[in-house]
């Protein structure tokens, strides 16, 4: 593999690394939202304690690492010699499913992440605004009806991989959105189980 494509699939993980639930939790003087809740670390889980600004500020923080990672990818591959179509491409899908990873499992954080809904909704801006905005469609679609923040973004994973066969048909990229949105059900598990039971929270509700 080329050391710069190497070097690139490892700042983005530590861009994703960056868990803002726990950053913003901390500075604003929130308990970890690791330790309630669904302990989570997600800007839903981080909803719970009340503080709507905190959940909102670590919904921008972990959406744009998310978008800052694959578009400085794209700015910088052709400077650093992976300008090439097939080159590039397969850097960008490696860096977006690189910062995914390093937010499931943070490195700073004892590899104890999210589930990715916010850093995978950056990604797909990223990769193609349409993409992205289509995919956030139907998460606020579902999250407006039913008012559950799992089902509505296992239904947008779901729909991802679609819409960038539709909107974005690069074979790599659509891998590599089939490996995020597959990666983020996983991440659900939990939920899922919830759902079937009939017991999983709705958006808003306290801890």
């Amino acid at each position: 593999m080329n050391l710069t494509l190497v070097i690139f699939i490892i700042a983005a993980y530590l861009i994703g690394s960056l868990s803002f639930a726990v950053i913003v939790s901390r500075v604003m003087g929130l308990a970890d939202p690791r330790s309630y809740g669904s302990n989570n670390p997600g800007a839903t889980n981080v909803l719970r304690s009340g503080n709507k600004k905190a959940a909102a500020l670590t919904l921008l923080g972990d959406a744009l690492k998310g978008w800052v990672a694959v578009f400085i990818a794209q700015q910088l591959a052709p400077t650093f010699g992976l300008g090439a179509t097939p080159v590039f491409e397969q850097t960008i899908a490696a860096v977006a499913l690189a910062v995914t990873i390093g937010h499931m499992w943070p490195i700073f954080f004892s590899f104890k992440g999210g589930k990715g809904v916010a850093t995978a909704a950056g990604i797909l801006l990223a990769l193609n605004g349409w993409l992205g905005l289509a995919t956030l469609g139907i998460w606020l679609f579902v999250a407006k009806g039913l008012k559950i923040s799992s089902l509505s973004a296992i239904a947008a994973a779901i729909a991802a991989p679609f819409l960038c066969w539709w909107l974005l048909p690069v074979p790599v990229y659509i891998a590599a959105v089939i490996a995020i949105s597959a990666l983020l059900i996983v991440r659900h598990k939990q939920n899922i189980i919830g759902l079937l039971s009939g017991k999983e929270g709705k958006i808003g509700e306290k801890a």
